[in-house]
């Protein structure tokens, strides 16, 4: 058989049912990781990655998400359509085995799909079992054919509705709310940027995203459309828009080695973070893996040899290191794996070797290449490198003095800290509180047997702007590391965290509820998330909500967190005089604890990754210098309460 040919041999027997499904409804978190907010997404991204999965076989090109008014979400292609024979092991359809088996699909079938996305291959079955209705529709072999199911089970046989001379498929489901411990309700912000994403890493797609639950001023549906025509390059334009670019090129490559498609985009800024994405198969894998390992090699030594040779490093009087030549680098790494390993927490680290050995030598290539036909940049590149091996020479002994603090090294805690009684870290938790004054109050009403206080003075160091040695000197950040009991630094990584001595699993950032305030808090988030972003991938930030107004009418009295709760409860109360609360120091002790501390009726809102590319250019562009797109963000995003990143 032709190799043609069997590329095209997408059939009913292509499908391959692995195993049965009915525990899905069961134990739903091992299959789409919980059944929180990030899982009900998690839906979306499983049938839009077969969508995918078709285009970067060649066979699609478009893709158009709808997310319904009663907060369904469809999503169709103009790919191949999903086969609807009858499949002989079966003996139903195709396309029901598909969508009622667990594992089914031509994933798992190499004449169908080279490569394919999605961690374990569960694919669109799981979103059914976990939804209370789902319709697929596909246009194939010149008619429309359709299968409605409920909770996994099929509703009725495969049947044709229609004819039709376009190909492809389309999947409209309702999540199951008995399954979910959240409202079902999408978040659009988190949606587009997902697919943003997969318009950048796969070039040529266009892809849709249409939200009928809303209206624009013009009064038509939010709509937004993603296409790029330079992949990865496009996708640093972006990610470092509000970043001041070293070099006028952005350095890149496309290409095979040792079989395995790679992809690398990279450009240098005046930053002195690092800020390196990588991915398999459209994964976001952010415990990184051996591509990421390979690229870091490839970049180090080809650098470093060129440093070397040019002379520019003899008047160094001390070695530099690895993480000296990612010091404001912003690069983008995608491979695309026929059976990726995935290993770690979150099985998001791939583990395969081969892949190491040719992201390496797909790097080294193109550096070298870059650097030779570039002598300009090539010294202005050098130069940072220097000046970051002179930044982490100093950071080192500022580092050390953090060290010598902690709680490990005998140093004691911080004087300002009001410690609790109990030593459970599970059990205790921490209060980074805005100013002295508030601190006091919050000191006075917390339960002291496992509620531990920390004022911060202040606004502390925007470390967006600062190079790590006046991070690890500035005295508020001192007094946080101290507190946390946290260490830091090894000879490999400067930054590596070590959390076997974490004092307190919850971490709770308490502000005054105002412009400062939310200044204040993002610029504590900023810290943890450049130098200590375990503890927000693992859970551990919050964001207390202090309530705006007190609502009283005699003997009434009632709380309001919004202008919206306020005016429901003068409604209630039919008028009243309200208080407006400027500050947490405007509360009394007894206040603090029954509205913002006390764990029986405290709002908090925990903070997560959904993206962590979104993320890393969202604290860019608000803590950065760049003034247009910051003032734009805020005024679009203003309305909402909650933290999303």
């Amino acid at each position: 058989m032709s190799e043609k040919i069997k590329k095209d041999a997408y059939s009913a027997d292509s499908i391959q049912a692995l195993e049965g499904m009915e525990h899905v409804r069961m134990r739903p978190s091992m299959y789409i990781g919980d059944v929180g907010t990030r899982g009900l997404h998690h839906l979306v991204y499983e049938v839009v990655d077969n969508s995918i999965d078709e285009a970067m076989g060649g066979y699609c090109d478009k893709i158009d998400i709808v997310i319904n008014e009663d907060n369904s979400v469809s999503v169709k292609d103009n790919g191949r359509g999903i086969p609807v024979g009858i499949h002989k092991k079966e003996g139903v359809s195709a396309l029901e085995v598909v969508m009622t088996k667990i594992g089914a699909g031509g994933k798992f079938d190499k004449d169908s799909y080279k490569v394919s996305g999605g961690l374990h291959g569960v694919g669109v079955s799981v979103v059914n079992a976990l939804s209370i209705k789902l319709v697929a529709t596909v246009y194939r072999e010149g008619k429309i054919w359709q299968q409605e199911y409920s909770q996994g089970k099929v509703k009725y046989p495969i049947k044709t509705i229609g004819d039709s001379d376009t190909s492809g498929t389309e999947v409209t489901f309702k999540a199951d709310d008995t399954i979910f411990q959240t409202e079902i309700d999408f978040n659009y912000n988190t949606l587009a940027a997902r697919l943003r994403e997969l318009s950048y890493l796969n070039q040529g797609i266009t892809i849709t995203i249409t939200d009928k639950r809303n209206k624009d001023d013009e009064g038509n549906f939010i709509f937004e459309k993603f296409y790029s025509e330079e992949g990865l390059k496009e996708f640093i334009r972006y990610l470092d828009a509000t970043r001041e670019q070293l070099t006028s090129n952005i350095i890149s490559m496309e290409g095979e080695k040792n079989g395995i498609p790679v992809e690398v985009a990279m450009v240098y800024n005046t930053s002195y973070t690092e800020n390196l994405h990588s991915y398999v198969n459209n994964i976001n894998t952010h415990e990184g893996g051996t591509h990421l390992s390979g690229f870091r090699r490839g970049l180090t030594h080809t650098l470093k040899k060129y440093a070397e040779n040019s002379g520019m490093l003899s008047k160094l009087k001390f070695d530099i290191a690895g993480d000296d030549f990612r010091e404001g680098l912003t690069a983008i790494i995608s491979v695309k794996v026929a059976e990726p390993q995935f290993e770690g927490q979150t099985k998001t680290k791939l583990g395969n070797r081969d892949v190491s050995s040719a992201v390496s030598q797909a790097v080294s290539e193109m550096l070298t290449n870059y650097l030779e036909e570039n002598p300009d940049d090539a010294k202005i590149i050098v130069q940072k490198v220097i000046l970051a091996a002179q930044a982490r020479h100093a950071a080192t002994k500022a580092r050390e003095m953090v060290q010598r603090k902690t709680v490990m090294s005998g140093g004691g805690l911080p004087g300002k800290l009001s410690d609790c009684a109990w030593s459970d870290p599970d059990k205790c938790e921490i209060f980074l509180v805005e100013g002295d004054s508030a601190g006091g109050t919050a000191k006075q009403g917390r339960d002291r047997n496992f509620q531990a206080i920390l004022p911060l003075r202040g606004k502390i160091l925007n470390v967006e702007k600062a190079m790590q040695h006046k991070v690890f000197e500035n005295e508020e950040i001192k007094s946080m590391y101290t507190a946390l009991g946290v260490t830091i630094g090894t000879e490999e990584d400067p930054r590596a965290l070590n959390l076997e001595k974490l004092r307190y699993k919850k971490i709770v950032i308490m502000c005054d509820a105002d412009v400062d305030g939310s200044h204040i808090a993002t610029l504590i988030l900023t810290f943890f998330f450049r130098y200590m972003r375990e503890l927000v991938e693992n859970g551990n930030i919050y964001i207390a909500a202090p309530p705006l107004y007190l609502v009283k009418k005699g003997a009434k009295k009632e709380y309001a967190w919004n202008d919206a709760d306020r005016d429901v409860i003068v409604k209630k109360f039919g008028g009243g005089t309200i208080q407006r609360y400027k500050g947490l120091g405007e509360m009394n002790a007894e206040q603090l604890w029954d509205t913002t501390m006390n764990p029986e009726f405290r709002t908090m809102r925990q903070v997560n990754i959904e993206n962590g590319t979104e993320a890393d250019r969202v604290f860019s562009m608000l803590m950065g210098d760049d003034v247009p797109p910051r003032r734009e963000f805020i005024e679009k995003h203003a309305i909402y309460a909650n933290i999303d990143i």
